[in-house]
């Protein structure tokens, strides 16, 4: 696809057109939403920590100051995603109340308070030749986001872009239009109310699905592309994009019961991993339990999961202890339900369940629950996930959680950012060196 560069660089676009849809989704009007991104990233990457916070403000009273044209947007998604067919975990993602917002306003407030990244110097030297060199963090640009149903990542994103020095170009999909539309005329608002460019902030859900394709084919126009979504978006983005990814991944998330697992820690960190909030990708998805303490933990812990709802897939050695689970199936190891389902499986040791979960985790988070102090730091060390837990629940692997008052996303590779990514994931650095006249040797 021809990516050249018109001869002028438009104007940012105002609030008022910020949602409108363009007349004909062509190249034209695509590119050069691209070009005033990158425009924009100029500008932001050089903002003051204080103009950046000042917007930050802007953001999160309007968010509060608008709360009922939010909801109403987002009854609107919400009753598009019933007449769909949207699954309960998606239509929770979607949900936008009263206090869904008001958290996201007051985690605008956090990343306000967090240390700007931006210039700071990661290490440094002096030669003995007396050059002095210093690596410092820069934003990466332009930072574009293809997600569903989460429109609470499109504050979260814009937020975390904006305290970076980034600017962001979001494609938060057809279910979510109407919410996002509101939203991220709201943030504009916001961005020129603080003297910045509306442009740093930008939805492409105008060019339905051909401008996602476009944007995972941008490479120039913009740095880095960071997927949300189910497997299936994460992996058409990672092997369609030219544009280098930051892998989000799926959620296939255990919890190990030891054999000396505390019943009553065993009872509550499963119960709050699955139930607290299903459709989310840090809830757990399989229970591996030691065969020593089968019996003695699988009663009280399933008990309280079926009374809130959940429904069991159980091996045969689970049915056989209790028998209202369902049949696993192999399929069940691999999925990430999103809703009140929990496989269980019976495992021989800590070095099965270290073998199931190197087959069948996504590499998100794991936890094991026991009294076993070797146990534990073989779990921490063998188990190789972005986030390893020792009794603790698993939906403590978020960025809030974590103090980055929201997260850009959860990091499932190796390279740049693993984990959970709040504002230092979002840079990269380069190298400062100062010489006086120094010529080399």
């Amino acid at each position: 696809m021809s990516q050249t560069l018109p001869a002028t660089v438009p104007a940012a676009p105002s609030h008022s057109d910020a949602g409108a849809r363009p007349a004909e989704a062509g190249t034209d009007a695509f590119t050069a939403l691209l070009v005033a991104g990158r425009t924009a990233s100029l500008a932001l990457s050089t903002a003051p920590t204080e103009v950046k916070n000042r917007a930050l403000r802007g953001i999160a009273q309007a968010l509060r100051d608008n709360l009922a044209d939010i909801v109403a947007a987002n009854a609107s998604d919400l009753a598009a995603g019933e007449t769909n067919g949207l699954g309960a975990g998606l239509l929770d993602r979607l949900t936008l109340d009263e206090a869904r917002i008001l958290a996201l306003a007051d985690a605008v407030g956090d990343i306000e308070g967090l240390t700007d990244p931006v210039g700071e110097v990661v290490r440094g030297s002096s030669l003995p030749n007396g050059v002095k060199i210093a690596q410092v963090r820069v934003p990466f640009g332009v930072v574009g986001v293809i997600y569903e149903a989460r429109p609470n990542v499109t504050v979260d994103i814009a937020a975390l872009a904006l305290k970076s020095g980034n600017a962001a170009v979001l494609r938060g999909g057809s279910a979510a239009e109407n919410s996002n539309r509101v939203l991220v005329g709201l943030i504009q608002q916001a961005l020129v109310g603080a003297g910045l460019p509306a442009a740093a902030v930008q939805t492409i859900d105008p060019f339905g699905r051909s401008g996602a394709a476009r944007l995972m084919q941008a490479r120039g126009l913009v740095d880095v592309l960071i997927p949300r979504g189910s497997a299936g978006l994460i992996q058409a983005v990672v092997t369609e994009s030219t544009v280098p990814v930051i892998e989000t991944g799926a959620g296939v998330v255990h919890i190990f019961l030891d054999a000396s697992a505390d019943i009553d820690w065993a009872r509550d960190i499963v119960h709050n991993a699955k139930v607290q909030r299903p459709s989310v990708c840090n809830a757990v998805e399989t229970v591996l339990v030691h065969q020593a303490a089968a019996a003695r933990l699988l009663p009280t812990v399933l008990d309280k999961l079926v009374e809130a709802g959940v429904t069991i897939h159980g091996d045969a050695a689970v049915r056989a202890l209790y028998p209202a689970a369902l049949e696993a199936t192999d399929e069940d190891w691999a999925t990430e339900y999103m809703s009140l389902d929990l496989a269980v499986a019976v495992v021989a040791d800590l070095d099965a369940a270290i073998g199931h979960i190197r087959r069948y985790s996504t590499g998100h988070t794991e936890s094991i629950i026991t009294n076993d102090i070797v146990n534990a730091e073989r779990f921490l060390n063998e188990v190789d996930s972005a986030a390893v837990m020792v009794n603790a629940s698993t939906r403590f692997t978020d960025g809030g959680e974590f103090g980055f008052g929201a997260e850009v996303g959860i990091s499932t590779q190796k390279l740049h950012a693993r984990g959970p990514m709040g504002l230092p994931e979002l840079t990269s650095t380069k190298w400062i060196v100062r010489g006086s006249g120094h010529v080399r040797a």
